[in-house]
This record gives structure tokens, sequence and C-alpha cells, in this order.
């Protein structure tokens, strides 16, 4: 009987149908390589097999298959099939996000696409001759080479020595393990002695014996009620402990004992930045056991740990970002989501604009594992699905060992310009506690949430301001580059050397941001060793890894960055933190401004005083009895939480309801406002007031595109799936109506 699979390609399309060739051993999540249109040949994965023959006339068959195991398991599809019907693409979107560059080649030929396939990296390893792993006839080869080669006799026994407590090996070791060189391995192997052979690289595994760290009595109790919560059924659990609590050390625990069943770990973190360091300190405890996974590494990298992790039999330990939810990793008992508030496990563009966090969440029920979810400051989605029993929750809400709280103080910006105490962007207070850092020889970290040297440039006589040609936003001012730089679309371009409207006077940095401050501290603190943290300064890994070594080591004494230095960093020389401006946090536009303020004052204060020293946080505004402030400085959470949650019920946002963002671009102005105003109706018709809009962003052109957008909101009672089904429907219609056809929607399910 003839057979057919439905094949997902990675595109913005739905499975297409092709022929299995008789004879062809076929499984469901191969992958495999198919011709796609006349000549296009493309990587594609086996999604169902059948034997139901499609009704167009000439059915393609599958040219071959790709890797000897398939690449996805049944719970890896169930979960791109869910990704792709909650966050609103196609399978063949999460295919381009979930597998390494590598593994999806194409070509307009076939002998092209072999050409761009990928083929392991092999390397040399090294085993004794089976007739020497008998001890009498190893000791005789000892003894000739002892006298004749003793450079041959001190590999042979190395080589037999590689199996730890075993008398002689009789496994392989990789010959990069060795001593040894070539030449006198291959004098080895020619005297029948050894065998060599090529193959692609494993990694070697240490012992199940891991040298935990001590937990304090809190931290046994919060370790007691996760694993009760975990036996007990519950599928997710939030760790809700305050900064510096020790919330990786129950990570380590929790983790050391999946590994000693053999089973996976996957360990998210927000940023790449957060891993160096973590990486370090787990590879302290489990060895080889831990394998990073980010887009820092080359594709070649990332394709070599995909393909290992599957063919894995279980025992890893993977540290990633938010794209590590899809290593294929068979034997995955534990999902730990650090620092689970933050906002770049949303990832915007492209397709599937997924959320790794609930990702997790769905990942431990279709795969029957378990979701830890950690933060000092949880997300209220998190916080209220702890609260209401739909997660398991654990308290910590104390310091670890004879950590102390910080210090926190407000310091009022207007008053102290008022006052004449304030020199540039510091206040005296500020200023104060960084001279008596410096003489104590502690550490000071200054927080700014905007890299540059200036948010813009302008002429102080006719008002001009540099904007970018292509986005309707200011050109941010770079002084080391001596740039004016576009952070939407990359766009530079020069600092005039007069104003280019009236040609009288120079154009003026206005505002400040990392940049400027570096050159402020260094002004006012000449003898500090003063280093920048940002996007711009940590350009690859190993300028970040540089940096923050320099730190760690106090090789620097005043570090200034933005968010990338408030997340997960434990420096013990850090006894004062200080916030320059905490008002640009507080009055954004956005429903989550109040949250995110305090989870970010929050984090930023908890890198103050890990250590013996309490230390002491200096936050600088202009509105010193802001509620959200006064939370901060009380550390007080649930005050917070309530105080929001209350008004997002009340006004009709999440947790309360799911929020759908459309966007729709065109280079043609009118044409997207015809468009957004079309949509809108018809919506307004399914949905009726539950729609927002239209409104123009406040960047409301990109990379010469104009926007526009729409806002969805669904009661969280209601079916979310009927409502995607319904928006779909008209999406539909949209694109294939003549009039809009060539306008973009962007579809983003809970935006950020």
């Amino acid at each position: 009987m003839p057979r057919y699979a439905d094949i997902v390609l990675p595109l913005a399309q739905p499975a297409y149908t092709f022929a299995v060739p008789e004879g062809m051993a076929l499984a469901e999540g191969q992958a495999v390589a198919v011709q796609f249109g006349a000549r296009r040949f493309y990587t594609g994965i086996v999604w169902r097999i059948h034997d139901r023959r499609p009704d167009f006339k000439t059915v393609k068959p599958i040219r071959r298959v790709l890797y000897d195991a398939p690449l996805l398991t049944a719970p890896q599809r169930a979960l791109w099939e869910w990704i792709a019907s909650y966050y609103m693409c196609r399978e063949g979107e999460v295919m381009r996000c979930a597998l390494p560059a590598l593994m999806k080649p194409s070509g307009d030929s076939e002998e092209e696409f072999a050409s761009d396939e990928f083929r392991p990296r092999t390397e040399c390893y090294v085993s004794l001759a089976p007739e020497l792993r008998d001890e009498e006839a190893f000791d005789a080869a000892c003894e000739r080479l002892e006298r004749r080669a003793p450079r041959q006799y001190a590999a042979l026994v190395e080589v037999a020595s590689a199996g730890g407590g075993a008398r002689i090996a009789t496994g392989e070791v990789a010959r990069r393990l060795l001593h040894a060189d070539a030449a006198v391995l291959h004098a080895l192997a020619r005297k029948g002695l050894v065998r060599l052979a090529e193959h692609e690289r494993t990694v070697e595994r240490g012992g199940s014996s891991f040298l935990l760290p001590e937990l304090s009595p809190a931290q046994l109790r919060a370790l007691g009620e996760l694993r009760s919560q975990f036996d007990g059924g519950r599928a997710t659990a939030l760790l809700h402990g305050v900064t510096g609590s020790g919330k990786t050390e129950i990570y380590i625990h929790l983790a050391a004992e999946v590994l000693a069943r053999g089973g996976d770990v996957l360990l998210l973190v927000p940023e790449i930045a957060l891993t160096a360091q973590l990486i370090a300190r787990m590879e302290r405890i489990f060895g080889s056991r831990v394998t990073a996974y980010h887009s820092r590494l080359t594709p070649r990298r990332r394709t070599e740990t995909y393909l290992r992790l599957n063919r894995s039999e279980g025992g890893e330990f993977v540290v990633g970002v938010r794209s590590s939810i899809f290593l294929p990793l068979k034997r995955l008992q534990l999902i730990i989501v650090d620092e689970e508030h933050d906002a770049s496990y949303k990832q915007a563009d492209p397709a599937p604009r997924y959320n790794a966090r609930d990702c997790a969440s769905v990942m431990a029920r279709l795969m029957g594992c378990r979701a830890l979810l950690g933060s000092a400051t949880p997300s209220l989605e998190t916080w209220l699905n702890a609260r209401t029993g739909k997660y398991g929750l654990a308290l910590l809400r104390e310091r670890y060992g004879a950590a102390r709280p910080p210090a926190l103080f407000l310091s009022d910006t207007l008053r102290a310009a008022k006052r004449g105490e304030r020199q540039g962007h510091f206040n005296k207070l500020l200023l104060d506690k960084i001279g008596q850092t410096l003489d104590r020889g502690g550490q000071a970290m200054l927080f700014q949430n905007r890299r540059g040297f200036a948010p813009y440039v302008s002429c102080t006589e006719c008002g001009w301001t540099a904007r970018c040609p292509s986005c309707n936003v200011t050109l941010t001012y770079h002084k080391g580059r001596g740039e004016l730089v576009c952070h939407y679309c990359g766009h530079t371009e020069p600092v005039p050397a007069k104003c280019p409207s009236c040609r009288v006077t120079d154009a003026v940095p206005m505002g400040f941001g990392t940049e400027k401050i570096v050159e402020q501290v260094a002004s006012l603190f000449p003898e500090a060793r003063v280093a920048r943290l940002d996007r711009d300064s940590a350009t690859s890994e190993r300028a970040f890894s540089a940096t923050v070594a320099d730190f760690a080591e106090r090789r620097t004494d005043i570090l200034v960055g933005t968010q990338m230095i408030a997340k997960g960093f434990d420096f013990e020389g850090v006894s004062l933190v200080g916030v320059l401006n905490a008002d640009n946090l507080l009055h954004n536009p956005d429903f989550r401004a109040a949250e995110r303020a305090f989870q970010l004052l929050t984090q930023v204060a908890g890198r103050a005083g890990r250590r013996d020293d309490a230390g002491e946080v200096v936050i600088q505004t202009s509105d010193p009895s802001h509620r959200v402030l006064r939370q901060v400085l009380e550390g007080d959470y649930e005050a917070m939480a309530c105080a929001e949650l209350a008004e997002r019920e009340a006004f009709f946002y999440p947790p309360y309801a799911r929020l759908t963002a459309l966007t729709l671009r065109h280079r043609d102005p009118e044409l997207v406002r015809r468009a957004v105003g079309e949509l809108a109706r018809r919506l307004r018709e399914r949905f009726g007031r539950r729609v927002l809009g239209p409104i123009a962003p406040p960047v409301d052109r990109i990379r010469g595109e104009w926007l526009a957008c729409l806002l969805l909101k669904v009661e969280s009672g209601a079916s979310s799936a009927r409502a995607r089904e319904l928006l779909g429907a008209e999406l539909r219609r949209l694109a294939v109506d003549p009039a809009f056809k060539t306008v973009t929607v962007v579809c983003d399910v809970d935006p950020q």
C-alpha cells in the first residue's frame, strides 16, 4: 500500500504531503530532504505518516532521510503544535526558531543542497587492542616497551589507566585528553597495541556524586516544600525568595537529585550575559555534564550540541536562554526558570513570539516533568497562579548566611538641584556614598537604563533634533564612536559640526546615558577605575566576560551599566548601588510600568551587600513620594502586587484578561490607515468592545514602514482557543483582500 507523509518545512506554510518511496524506512519526527516547488530543495520534518493520497495530481517523493535518528519525539511535536496554535503561527515558523541554522539547509538543486548538509566534526579516539585486555598480555607488552621505547610505554600505560578505577581500561578515550602525541600513538597502532578510530566527539561523563552546597534551615524548609508539592502531583511551582536568599543552592540540590537518577535538567536564564558566571559555578559541581546553549555559540557548535543531546541517554544539565526549550532532551525531568519575571523570556521577532516561561509550564504537562519558576519579584501572573493554588509555592524570606538586606535611601533630585547639591547627574548624597565606598576599598554599581552618551542631540537656537531617516525616532549620540545611532534599525551618521537647519550653533547632547555617566564618574573620581557594561560595550562574549571578570576580581572599582547589571550577578565586593534616574522607569506609558519598576529597582538593589556588609542603595528620583518607590524602600512585594492586581482587575488587564496585539505595517501610511480601520471594523463585529484602537504606536515608523496597532482583550474566563480561531479567520480574510494583501500583519499573543 502506498504511504504518504505530512512534512513541515521551515516556511510560514502548512504541512505539505509527500510520497514515501517504497522500501524507505521512515519515522515521525525524522528530518528529510524534499523538493518544494519547481526546483527548490528543503529540509523538512516528518509530522505524520498515513495512507491517504492527497487530491492533487502529482505527489512528489521524499528524496532521502537526513539523520539516522528522529530529531523530535512525540511530546516535542506536541509542544511545537501548542506553540503554533497558541501564538498563532505555523509549525514551520517554530521549526525555523527551534533548529540550529546548519540543520535546515536548502538549495536550488539537490547537489547544492547536499553541499550545505551538516556533517558532524569528528576526532580521534584511542583504545587498547582487545588482546591487551588480559593482564598477562598487557604486562608483557609493557615490559618490552619499557626497555626499548619508553615514550610508547608511557603512552600505553596512560591509555590503559584512562578508565578511572579500573586496572585496565576497556573503553575509548579521546586523544585530546592524553598527553601522548600523535606520532607515538600511531606507532603503537602499527604494533597492534592500540586501536585508533575517528568518530563524532562525545562528552566524557564523571560520576554521580556531587559536592553540594550546605543549606540553611530556611533553604531546607523551602526545598522540602517543593519536594512535597512535586511529589503530590504539582507540575509547576514558584520559589519566591528575596534577593540573596540562595535560590541557586536550591536549584543545585534539585538538579543533583534528577541527575543522580539519570534524568535531564534544563536551567533557563533570561540573558546570555548570565550564563558564563552560572555555568562556571555549575561546572564546579556537575563537571562535564553541564552544557551551554545560546545564540553567541557558533552555528556549528549549536548544531553539534543539538545532535549530541538527541543521542544522549540522559544525565544532561543544560544551561541556556529561551531557545533552549527546543533542545531534544529525551529524559527531561526538571525545568528551572531563573528570574522568571524577566521580559527577555518573551521573543519579540520573528514568529513564533513565544514566552519560554509559559512554554516551560506546558512542557512540564506534556512531558511529565516538573517546572520550577524562581524569582525575588515574580510576575503578577505567576504570583496569582501560586496564590490561587494553580502552582505550588515555596517562600524564602531571609538572605543566605550572614548577609543582611541593604539600607535604601531615596534622594530627591529636584530638592538637590534647588539647594545646589547636584553635580552633573549626581546628587550630593550619592557622591558622598561613592566617596565613602572607595575610601573603604569597596566597589559600587551605578544603574542608568539608557545606553549611549545622550538620548538625542538638539540645537538650542532653532530646536532642530537629529532623527532617523527610516524610523520616527531620535538618534542616540555615542561619543566614543563619534556617531549618531538609531537603536531600531541600526542607521548611523556622523555628528554634524553645525546645526543642519539654522547653521548657527552646534548640536548639543541632551539627557544622559551610560557613556556620559562613565565620563562624569571618571572626572569626579579620577583615582577610581571605571568600566561600562551595556549592549554597546559587551559586543562579544569575550568582551562581556572580561568586564565581569575585572569587576569580580576587583580590578575595577565602579561598574556603570544598564539592565545587564541588575540580573543575577553575585559580586562580594559591592557595597553600594546607585540608581541615577528612577523616573524613566516609573512613568512609562505601559500598564506594567509599576510592576517592572519595582522588579528592576529591587533586583538592582539586591546586588549590594551580598556578604557580611549590609550594603547601601541610593535611588535618585524627582518623585520620592511615589507609591512604588515606597514599596521598594520597604521591600514589600505583596503590597505592590495587591495594589497592581486591584487596578488591573478594575481596568481589565492581565492576569484578568488575555491580550493580543496586532501591528499592521506598510510603506504607504494611507494604506495602513485604511487597512487597520477595516480590520478594526471586522473584529468589532466579532468581539465588540473587546477591541481597542486603532492607534499609532509611540514609534510609528520603523525601517521605512508605517505602523498602526489594534489590541484585543479577552477575559480570562472565556475560551482563548475560540478567540484565536475567530481572530485567525479575520486575518486570513484580510490577507486575501486585493485592497490589503500587501499589508503585513504581526500578531503578538500575550505581548510584553
